[in-house]
């Protein structure tokens, strides 16, 4: 029988422990388990009683995160601040080499501990590289059994190094493949709610939510500078997570802000603690709760209309290098969405406003028109005041003219198309046009529409409706005319339509500007896609607009 010695025991154990440590760490994947796990397995691998795995910061020169073993958390409150690298710490991450010490109270190197903290003599350090480049240090004191760290503890924690480091590497990897699933989803989102025509407001309050998330921030704001008495003013537009009520509408200068900086040079800033900051006119900096934070422009092309900020509160979390580089994306793609949305409520705006000017227009070319003929006919009946069937056929038009009038009211308000071509053929509409004007006015007007090219503009009947309507209310009016003539006619690949009068010319040099008809004849011909002619003498006046078929 083959007797094994106590050490060939010690050694199978932690020769085992190494190959269920290298397994349980393959076998996890998110970051703080797997720092938290190097701790607890370098502990069972050295027979430590105590344990801390210190993460450095991004320049290797401080403890950032110090995850501890064997401290329960109430012991932990008690001890207060992370330690920030000094005494024998600050020796390992000055040298990155184990170390070994019998007592760590007795060397000269060491700075004590702070009160409430437990008291440790023996001790042993072991850097945990990744990719060549320390990550952070195991800190390992109080050999259970009251002995000391041996040479093959040494060689072991080392070896559990090796492990972490590349434990660390495939969860740092997995986690930066999550935050780009996330930062897609997060962009995804945001395009969804921009084409499904979410307002701007929607879009800023959903863009701050997923960029505080895709960096796991415990706040996010969103600010945009405006005018107010000759100064630039800061205001939340949007905050999501912590104090975002309190945020939510606040207001600040721009000037000396951090946020004026990032707006006027284009470039994100990372500010490693926040309520140390002097400027402290930013609402967020003005709570005094922020620490970490990261600043980021919020524009398109050389037009920066705000800032995204991600922070966390005062003590909490540093970001890292990765978690600027993807606010900076997120922010820069989000911000596309914002201005394509900004656009499309402006251009909804101008569509409303350039939709008032048309319905004014055709109030002016129809209603007002149609009331004016109703006008002229009630005054010609006091001339024939005498004749009471006269009178009675006059007050009949009238009526009628009333009634067209009410007709278009209701087709403007049920956004129909206008009066005559809402209900009527174009060639029709023309003709009841002239009808109403003789009527009115006594004028004989003289109506030839070619059939085939009223069918070629039908789609545009309205406006050539309106178009007659403006030429033949400017002859009756102005020119004193005894015969008008309207003619829709096909001209090669032109449809010409032409109101001609025998009456007084004009001169067309003073008559720009004078009043709204020539303005709104041409507004007709451009709408018809056409050409406005005017020829205007003696022998009177012919306005012709050419459409293209």
């Amino acid at each position: 029988m083959l007797l094994r010695s106590p050490g060939m025991a010690e050694d199978d154990r932690r020769h085992g422990a190494l190959i269920q440590a290298g397994l349980a760490l393959a076998s996890e994947l998110s970051l703080p388990a797997v720092l938290q796990k190097i701790v607890d397995l370098a502990c069972e691998v050295a027979d430590a009683r105590y344990g801390a795995l210190g993460v450095l910061d991004q320049g290797g020169e401080a403890i950032e995160d110090f995850i501890t073993h064997g401290i329960t958390a109430h012991e932990r409150q008690a001890i207060g601040d992370l330690p920030r690298g000094k005494g024998i710490l600050g020796v390992l991450i000055e040298e990155a080499h184990p170390l070994r010490l019998t007592d760590l109270r007795d060397d000269p190197r060491s700075v004590g501990f702070p009160p409430n903290h437990p008291p440790m003599t023996t001790f042993l350090g072991v850097p945990v590289k990744v990719r060549g480049h320390v990550f952070g240090n195991l800190y390992l004191t109080e050999k259970r059994g009251g002995g000391l760290f041996t040479g093959d503890d040494e060689q072991a924690v080392m070896t559990l190094a090796v492990q972490a480091g590349i434990a660390i590497e495939n969860a740092r990897l997995y986690e930066a493949s999550r935050r780009h699933t996330r930062r897609l989803e997060a962009l995804n989102e945001v395009t969804h709610a921009t084409l499904e025509g979410h307002d701007v407001e929607e879009l800023l309050r959903l863009i701050a939510e997923r960029a505080r998330e895709i960096v796991g921030a415990a706040v996010a704001s969103i600010v945009t500078p405006h005018e107010v008495d000759g100064r630039t003013i800061l205001t939340v537009r949007a905050a999501a997570g912590a104090m975002s009520e309190k945020l939510a509408g606040a207001t600040a200068p721009a000037e000396g802000s951090i946020s004026q900086q990032v707006m006027e040079t284009g470039t994100p800033l990372m500010i490693p603690d926040l309520s140390l900051d002097p400027r402290k006119d930013q609402p967020i900096v003005a709570t005094g709760r922020a620490g970490p934070g990261i600043f980021v422009p919020l524009g398109a092309g050389d037009r920066m209309f705000g800032t995204l900020l991600v922070a966390n509160l005062t003590g909490g979390r540093s970001f890292a290098e990765e978690d600027f580089d993807v606010v900076g994306i997120f922010a820069a793609q989000a911000a596309v969405a914002v201005e394509y949305a900004r656009f499309r409520e402006e251009l909804s705006r101008l569509a409303v406003l350039e939709d008032r000017e048309r319905i004014a227009k055709d109030l002016h070319d129809g209603v007002i028109q149609s009331l004016f003929a109703v006008g002229m006919s009630l005054q010609a009946a006091e001339a024939v005041a005498g004749d009471a069937e006269t009178i009675r056929s006059r007050l009949g038009s009238a009526a009628e003219g009333i009634d067209g009038v009410i007709r278009d009211l209701r087709n403007y308000i049920f956004g129909l198309r206008p009066g005559a071509a809402a209900d009527r053929t174009l060639e029709r509409g023309i003709q009841e046009l002239a009808d109403t004007f003789r009527s009115a006015s006594g004028t004989t007007i003289v109506v030839d529409v070619d059939p085939t090219a009223a069918s070629l503009v039908a789609t545009r009947a309205g406006e050539v409706v309106q178009a007659a309507r403006e030429g033949l209310s400017n002859a009756i009016r102005h020119a004193t005319a005894e015969t008008v003539r309207i003619s829709l006619a096909r001209l090669d690949r032109e449809i010409a339509l032409v109101v001609a009068d025998d009456g007084t010319g004009f001169d067309l040099g003073l008559a720009q500007g004078q009043g709204e008809g020539l303005a709104n004849l041409a507004a007709r011909a451009t709408a018809l896609r056409g050409t406005l002619e005017i020829e205007t003498g003696e022998a009177g006046t012919t306005v012709r607009i050419r459409m293209p078929v």
